[in-house]
């Protein structure tokens, strides 16, 4: 009975000190002064409004929109054409392609950057829009993947062979039996792609240029020369989008599609 009164408590402790930094930093976001400060005094909006109405702020914010919602849909069609293949079409090659998918997940981001780096240099896409969607593509094609590959392996085949037995074309059989089927495991992909590729910072600061810049690649800079509560009002920005989209995906497919294995 202690022992069991003691895992509670050690639970309750664990799920309110999670959250407790972002708390923290979403309740200075409504300071009034100008330094982070917790509690905060005098409450106000007025660092979300400096946010919403810099220039510097919306020209990287809208970049990082554009690359998380560019980036998801090319690593997610990459990804789909990629585990359709795999999974028609089981051959000893199969396993080492799925490694080399995954295999951006086994290098520190830092040194990844600065391989990236090195191939945009070569190729002439350093600091450009087109580089930094080819580096976020690679870093968010193992999370599209893997949803997708899970879908595509739990998909039954008898389904698509019933539609072509009663006369449909390949095509049809496609659009309106395939693609339905392995809806939830395309729109996991979409979403956890967008948000990898939103918030990725590591990577990214080794490859902007002066013309080009992310959001949380702006936030990194920003801090290193003031310490505005503004830097805490995009932070919860950021939170609150990212656990929408969380939330937006749990209750569309459910999280099993990339957290739980393959158990066909």
């Amino acid at each position: 009975m202690l022992k069991q009164r003691w895992d509670t408590i050690g639970i309750w402790a664990v799920l309110l000190f999670m959250p407790a930094p972002i708390i923290i930093v979403a309740a200075a976001s409504f300071s009034h002064d100008g330094y982070i400060q917790f509690p905060p005094g005098e409450l106000s909006l007025r660092w979300y409004q400096e946010f919403l109405t810099d220039a510097r702020w919306l020209r990287a914010l809208v970049v990082s929109l554009g690359l998380a919602i560019a980036g998801a849909l090319l690593s997610t069609t990459v990804a789909f054409l990629a585990a359709l293949a795999v999974s028609r079409r089981q051959t000893a090659f199969t396993r080492y392609f799925e490694v080399a998918v995954m295999t951006p997940l086994l290098f520190p981001h830092a040194a990844l950057g600065v391989a990236m780096l090195s191939l945009l240099m070569m190729i002439g896409g350093y600091g450009t829009f087109a580089g930094l969607l080819l580096v976020h593509c690679i870093i968010t094609l193992p999370y599209a993947y893997r949803p997708i590959s899970v879908s595509l392996r739990k998909l039954d085949r008898e389904m698509e062979e019933a539609s072509m037995s009663m006369g449909a074309r390949n095509w049809y059989t496609f659009r309106h039996v395939t693609l339905p089927l392995v809806r939830p495991g395309i729109i996991t992909a979409l979403l956890f792609s967008f948000i990898l590729s939103f918030d990725e910072v590591t990577v990214t600061m080794f490859l902007v240029g002066p013309f080009i810049t992310t959001l949380p690649v702006e936030t990194y800079s920003f801090i290193q020369e003031s310490g505005t509560p503004v830097v805490a009002a995009i932070s919860t920005v950021l939170v609150v989008m990212t656990l929408l989209l969380v939330i937006l995906l749990e209750r569309l497919v459910g999280l099993e599609f990339f957290v739980e294995p393959d158990r066909k």
